[in-house]
This record gives C-alpha cells, structure tokens and sequence, in this order.
C-alpha cells in the first residue's frame, strides 16, 4: 500500500509503518480478499483520501469516525461523509441537526464533507476499509495500529489541535491524546441509537472554533457549499 499515492507531509511519521510486519500482512490480506471477487470500499486510491485532503501541517481538527460505510457508492475516505447524489446516512443527519442547533447552518442537501477536509478537518476513520454489506468486516485486521500511529503524529503536532470524539470507541482510541495541549471534545455518538444521550447539545462546532479563535488560529467554516 506504500505505492498508493500519500501526501508528503504525512509520509515521514508513517514511512515506518508501511514496512512493519502488520502492514503487510494486512496488503496481503486485502489481496487476496479482492483476488475472492469480494468488493472492498473505499477504492484503493481513497484509502488515504483523509490524509491526502488533509495534509499534517495543516491539521486543525480530528473527527474520528469507527468504519467506512458499507453501502454501494457511500465511502469515499473521509469519516461519516458521503460521496455527492448518495442519501446523507443517518448519523450525519444528526451532525446536521446539531450544527444548525449550534451555529444556525442550515442543513446541506448533500452529505459530501471535502470542504471540511480541505480547512484542516482531518475525517478519519478507525479503519479504512470495509466489505460491501458487512459492517466492521475489516477490524482487527491492522487498519487501527495504522490509525493510531496518524493520531499520534497529529497528538505531536506544535499546534494545539481539537479532537472531536463520538462515542466510546473514540474516546478510547485517541485516550493518549495530550488534552493540556490540544481541545479534547467528548460526547456521545451521532448515530440514532445515541445521538440523544449527550450528541444533541453539545455544541462541538462553536467550541472548536471558540478554541481555535483562542489560539489565534483560523476557524472552520463549518457551512458547506451547494454541489
């Protein structure tokens, strides 16, 4: 997976990681599960889309996501967004629903989130692959050592960072976050199972760009253009 094409700034913290012994055996899996004629998404040039759209210097914010979705045409390398003309899935609803509680922006018509990407949002996922219909079907498989290793270089950036974690998945994996550098944000997840255990009303948007401000740091706007 080191031929797939990888933004210079992230490729010095990770080149270590794309010949350790896991990373390896996790191309060699992904191989022979397309070899199968099982059907892996994202495509292989999206795995890195998050990183790629978000270089390291330029990270400002981390929202952290479990698995790419598994529907037809949904995952695109970035977390809980949704390629233009696919359906908003649910939990992005909500994302919605809260922005608009938060900053009063209205909820966009699609659920394409590269404009956050591209200010500094890095839209990680846990995992960044998944088999067509079988959720979580690629966890456990090395994706999330890979991930943790993006964290931590994120975690020893000079810059103080805000990371937005929804759910207790999240908050596990990024535990080792420095939170007397960077803004940690803790609440429950989107998803409609949760989203009214804590997600709703917990103002992550004004509180990132609240933080940024405070650092003299430029703000996200978090409004997304019509496609």
């Amino acid at each position: 997976m080191a031929d797939i094409a990888l933004d210079e700034q992230w490729k010095s913290p990770l080149d270590a990681e794309f010949s350790a012994p896991y990373m390896q055996a996790l191309k060699t899996f992904l191989t022979t599960e397309k070899a199968a004629g099982k059907r892996i998404f994202p495509k292989g040039s999206e795995y890195f889309a998050a990183l790629n759209l978000t270089p390291l210097d330029q990270v400002r914010v981390v929202i952290l996501g479990q698995d790419p979705y598994h529907g037809e045409g949904q995952a695109h390398g970035l977390s809980f967004s949704v390629r233009p003309g696919v359906k908003t899935p649910p939990s992005l609803v909500n994302i919605y629903k809260e922005l608009q509680a938060d900053l009063g922006i209205p909820p966009a018509r699609h659920g394409f989130l590269e404009h956050w990407a591209k200010q500094g949002v890095l839209l990680l996922n846990a995992v960044l692959t998944v088999e067509m219909a079988q959720a979580a079907s690629h966890q456990g498989k090395g994706w999330e050592k890979f991930t943790d290793a993006v964290i931590r270089a994120v975690n020893d950036l000079p810059h103080p960072v805000v990371f937005i974690l929804w759910g207790a998945y999240a908050q596990k994996k990024a535990a080792f976050v420095n939170a007397e550098k960077h803004l940690v944000i803790k609440s429950a997840h989107p998803s409609p199972l949760s989203a009214h255990n804590g997600f709703l009303g917990s103002k992550p948007f004004s509180k990132t760009n609240d933080f940024l401000n405070s650092k003299g740091l430029n703000p996200i706007d978090w409004q997304l253009p019509n496609l």
